[in-house]
């Protein structure tokens, strides 16, 4: 069966993801979003450095993007598989395969916006 984009759940949904699309055409960086997707697939987890939980999603046009979530700085979502709706904020990066969105958790510092990533009902940050 062919994969079927979920469909937005509000306006600002779909808002962020042509937002997403247009950084993305115009190689932007340094983006502060929210937005919901639907997780592609679970990579493994970056090890080097401050560790990070690893996973691309889909974006209702079909965008994918990685994201990185420090879990050094916020809990693992455990429970999180290919399939699985999530919502976010965080920080956008482009890149050429499709960005990334990364600082989804608290910034300890206090100097950086707070991210998050929901799932199921819980809010990891």
């Amino acid at each position: 069966m062919p994969y079927q984009p979920p469909a937005p759940e509000n306006p600002q949904t779909q808002t962020s993801d042509q937002r997403l699309l247009q950084a993305f055409k115009d190689l932007e960086s340094d983006l502060q979003i929210e937005g919901s997707a639907v997780v592609k697939k679970i990579l493994s987890d970056d090890l080097k450095g401050s560790r990070h939980q690893r996973f691309l999603i889909r974006l209702s046009h079909d965008q994918t993007i990685l994201v990185a979530h420090n879990i050094d700085l916020a809990p693992r979502i455990n429970s999180l598989r290919e399939g699985d709706s999530i919502r976010f904020y965080g920080e956008y990066e482009w890149n050429n395969q499709g960005g990334v969105i990364h600082w989804t958790h608290r910034d300890p510092q206090g100097k950086h916006p707070h991210g998050w990533i929901e799932h199921d009902g819980i809010r990891y940050e």
